[in-house]
């Protein structure tokens, strides 16, 4: 694996670690923002290894998978897990939507996001690992 990929891979294992501390302190929608974090650094980290560019500038984890080329290889599950995290980088920010977003998020639910987002890095590894 190249220097550039594990810069992006170091930072979702500090972003990971963050997250579970937010979801000890039940700061919920702070740690909904983390693990899409933790999912767009891991496509970018993906990007980096096929491409050797810097990946673009965006959040948006469709796209960032395309540009991996590993779209085609997620789950239904993982590409339900980008439909539960795009609100959570996005609309999370403004207030007309936050108050919307956190009434929707429970511990248990944020623990069950958590659980997928680490599981999301430990596959995003194992297909940069090959």
């Amino acid at each position: 694996m190249n220097e550039k990929t594990e810069y992006w891979l170091n930072l979702c294992n500090d972003d990971l670690e963050t997250a579970k501390v937010l979801l000890e302190k039940k700061r919920l929608l702070h740690m909904g923002f983390f693990c899409h974090m933790i999912v767009e650094k891991s496509l970018k980290a993906a990007i980096v290894s096929q491409t050797d560019k810097i990946p673009p500038k965006t959040h948006d984890l469709p796209r960032l998978a395309n540009l991996g080329g590993i779209w085609d290889k997620l789950s239904i599950e993982q590409k339900d897990l980008f439909k539960t995290l795009m609100p959570l980088q996005i609309e999370a920010r403004y207030p007309e939507f936050k108050e919307q977003i956190a009434a929707t998020l429970s511990f248990d639910i944020c623990k069950q996001i958590l659980s997928e987002t680490e599981g999301f890095l430990c596959w995003i590894k194992q297909q940069l690992e090959k």
